[in-house]
């Protein structure tokens, strides 16, 4: 086979480039970041064992991701507006969802490639069919390469996508806005027993506080709020503390506990804006190309966005490998599951996020769960 060449370095590139590796088939990836360090990689996640769990299965670092699980993170807690807990959930090491930080989950994909598997500094500007499968793909540094294999990896505002698709992603009507409080037992003690032992939802219908700890005794906050885009605009992020001010007076009422997440940020607060693609977003067949994760089905935020990319990594190298004489049969494969997969995936979603809670959670504060809200 031919070798694949892959668009992006995110979770869900990388796990395609460590199945195929398995398989003895040979991948190379291109990424617009100048190096691993480039930029910080975002906070933990909850890799569940019936998709994210599954892709490192099938990638054979089962035992290094369990060397970087967290323990005790799936402790879960919700709390009223005015602090008190509503219900709390320990980590007896039942749960299905172990958390661990994104970069050391990418870290130990990147360590699982040969040396030379990810191209850094590679910035994909667009890429265009040379007909019979072939297509070529520039880079912003005037370079290009041709492939007989193309995967786009590369996320929301995919440059692979446009071969595909015409769709594009639309603003999904809220967003976060991003906080940290760093050695919160000490400087933010009230802070620090409010979160608990791993994460902390405070919800409300347009607005929400969610929290978790990671390691090193810091509390990473997302501020979920139902807001056009344009109420954005009037905040200036580029004065952090009157942009955390401004957010916090959202929550005016709310236990001090709750907005010192994000009035007492140690870190600017970051505004994340939510889009998607359309739902049961699907293409037709395309000779040498298709997408995997955010590329291929762009959801708001639910937790499972790097689940289903590792998964669409981990499906599609196996679907490739399973065909290695016939790689449209394999293209095809992948992609017809995917499709039915995704389009199942917000009731699959909702049903978990059921049988994780139980019967602790009142319906009532259930529906106010941006992921519960999403999924239905």
């Amino acid at each position: 086979m031919h070798p694949v060449t892959i668009i992006g370095a995110g979770l869900g590139g990388l796990t395609l480039a460590r199945v195929l590796h398995v398989h003895g088939i040979p991948a190379e990836v291109y990424e617009a970041e100048a190096s691993p360090a480039a930029r910080a990689q975002g906070g933990m996640l909850d890799i569940h064992d019936y998709n994210g769990q599954h892709a490192l299965q099938a990638a054979g670092l089962m035992a290094q991701f369990r060397a970087i699980v967290l323990d005790g993170r799936q402790a879960m807690r919700a709390l009223g507006q005015d602090g008190t807990v509503l219900f709390e959930k320990d980590d007896d090491g039942t749960g299905g969802r172990p958390e661990a930080l994104r970069a050391d989950l990418r870290q130990i994909l990147l360590a699982a490639l040969p040396h030379d598997t990810v191209r850094w500094g590679r910035k994909a500007t667009g890429a265009h069919p040379l007909g019979g499968g072939r297509h070529e793909v520039t880079f912003a540094d005037g370079s290009s390469v041709t492939t007989r294999v193309l995967i786009g990896a590369d996320g929301a505002w995919s440059r692979i996508r446009p071969l595909l698709s015409k769709a594009i992603p639309e603003y999904a009507g809220t967003s976060f806005v991003e906080t940290y409080l760093f050695n919160a037992e000490t400087r933010h003690p009230a802070v620090a027993r409010a979160v608990g032992d791993g994460s902390m939802f405070a919800p409300a219908p347009d607005r929400a506080i969610t929290a978790h700890r990671e390691r090193g005794d810091t509390l990473h906050a997302y501020v979920s709020l139902t807001r056009p885009l344009t109420w954005f605009d009037s905040i200036d992020f580029a004065d952090p503390a009157a942009a955390a001010t401004r957010v916090a007076a959202e929550f005016d009422g709310w236990a001090p506990a709750l907005t010192a997440l994000i009035r007492d940020t140690d870190t600017p607060p970051v505004l994340r804006p939510h889009y998607a693609l359309p739902e049961r977003h699907r293409w037709e067949r395309t000779p040498g190309v298709t997408l995997v994760g955010d590329a291929a089905h762009l959801l708001a935020p639910n937790g499972e966005g790097a689940n289903w990319a590792m998964y669409d990594g981990a499906e599609l190298g196996k679907a490739l490998a399973a065909h290695p004489d016939h790689v449209e049969a394999g293209l095809d494969t992948y992609e017809q599951a995917m499709f039915t997969r995704m389009s199942q995936a917000d009731d699959e979603t909702s049903k978990h996020l059921e049988e994780t809670f139980g019967d602790t959670v009142p319906e009532s504060l259930l529906a106010l769960m941006p992921s519960h809200q999403q999924s239905h």
